[in-house]
């Protein structure tokens, strides 16, 4: 029983992305376009594209920033803020572009 609980936990964490809203995200997205386009693709080389990486992998990178686990002087101030749904509704955005 306590395997299946355990099991199930784990597969509701893993689509818990599922649950994101592409348009709060969107709407969210506002400040980040200054270096990173207003739809996802950087207008300099020296910052990433996002439009179409992979949620996750935007969920994983934004928390690092907002957390201090990554750290530069220009991401720091524009996530700081962020929630946990704000982080996944970006990602859901990001990802959502092509």
């Amino acid at each position: 029983m306590k395997l299946i609980l355990v099991l199930s936990l784990g597969l509701m964490m893993s689509f818990s992305g599922l649950a994101a809203d592409v348009e709060a995200g969107k709407a969210k997205s506002a400040v980040c376009a200054a270096c990173h386009g207003a739809n996802g693709i950087s207008p300099a080389p020296m910052w990433p594209n996002l439009a179409g990486q992979k949620d996750a992998y935007l969920v994983k990178q934004i928390k690092a920033f907002r957390d201090g686990v990554r750290t530069d002087p220009t991401m720091a101030p524009m996530v700081m803020g962020l929630s946990d749904a704000d982080i996944e509704n970006l990602a859901a955005y990001y990802a959502s572009l092509k």
